[in-house]
């Protein structure tokens, strides 16, 4: 009896892991060296333009397949475009213009005062936290909303990683050159977040996660190009850095983060997933300290470690859900972030 050669999945889904925090913590860091580069309108801007142009290659490519497979064997229609999506009458029109206002929530309320964050000199760990313990406000809040009950343990997580959060941004006040308000613009894209995903759990996608993801990149394209024309910051600089930047923030943290997501949901369930994500902390803390000198020291590491125990605490708990809950959140809660 042979047997077959190739990659264990085992050792598939560690190097897909070790990716996913990478390419999610490059989001951060690509946001500190872009916001040198470019107002933060201009470079979200041209970054969703980009995101937009090679999803609708992507998805123009794969849609000639599609057809091409069927032609004269199936003369039922493929499923379109995003812009077909939102022209049809009845549910399914109703479904993509919904997502219209969650992609302006989760997209543009969630990314644009997370980039003015760090542009005004917020420490990428510090920012990264909000990605970390997002799931963990939506697990322990939003639950109330739609009727699940959320456990004792969660509530407790959720005040012990906030503790963990208000000594990072205690260590980042001494230190960093950012106003205190500034801090004030990551909850504001948590509480836009949140919104986000309360509203898509109301009325759950139907959308493939390619369509979806280019909807939400459009809707976020054509607003960032009002504020930047509104601004006066539409025009893109003729620098190389920035293009490299704009780039990179598209290819990488957007696309290739956003793959590596959907991929590891077929492999592992939402609490490893989430355990993952708050990975991306202590790793864009360290590079943020190595590459940008940002604060890395003993409060640093205390609120690192407390924000970590009320994540697992209330990851545990989530763990604990009925089935069906914990697939609802793991298709919810995710796709949203940047």
């Amino acid at each position: 009896m042979s047997k077959q050669i190739g990659i264990p999945a085992g050792a598939v889904t560690a190097l897909a892991s070790v990716a996913f925090v990478l390419a999610w913590s490059s989001g951060f860091l690509g946001a500190r060296f872009g916001t040198g580069q470019a107002p933060v309108p201009t470079l979200l801007l041209w970054r969703y333009v980009v995101v937009v142009v090679a999803l609708g290659a992507v998805l123009g490519v794969a849609r000639c397949a599609r057809l091409a497979r069927r032609r004269g064997r199936d003369p039922a229609p493929s499923p379109g475009s995003v812009a077909a999506h939102l022209a049809r009458p009845g549910r399914e029109g109703r479904q993509a213009r919904h997502h219209v206002v969650v992609g302006l929530l989760s997209q543009v309320g969630y990314v644009l005062p997370v980039y003015g964050a760090i542009a005004l000199g917020v420490s990428t760990g510090a920012t990264s936290l909000v990605d970390a313990v997002q799931p963990v406000l939506v697990a322990t809040l939003v639950g109330p909303l739609l009727g699940q009950r959320v456990r004792r343990l969660q509530w407790a997580g959720l005040a012990t990683a906030s503790a963990g959060v208000a000594l990072l941004v205690s260590a980042d006040l001494r230190v960093t050159a950012a106003p205190a308000w500034a801090y004030a613009l990551p909850a504001a894209a948590v509480a836009s977040l949140v919104a986000a995903t309360f509203l898509e759990r109301r009325r759950p996608a139907t959308l493939p996660p390619g369509p979806m993801l280019a909807l939400h990149a459009s809707v976020a394209a054509v607003a960032l190009a009002v504020l930047a024309i509104a601004t006066g910051t539409a025009a893109p600089p003729a620098d190389a850095a920035f293009w490299a930047s704009t780039l990179f923030l598209a290819l990488v943290p957007s696309l290739a983060a956003y793959r590596l997501y959907w991929s590891l949901l077929r492999r592992v369930d939402v609490t490893t997933l989430n355990a993952l994500l708050f990975l991306v902390v202590p790793t864009t803390t360290l590079a943020g300290a190595a590459l940008f000198g940002e604060p890395l020291g003993p409060v640093v590491a205390a609120g690192l470690a407390l924000a970590g125990l009320g994540v697992a605490a209330v990851i545990r708990g989530e763990a604990r859900r009925p089935a069906p809950a914990r697939s609802r959140t793991a298709h919810d809660d995710g796709p949203h972030r940047p």
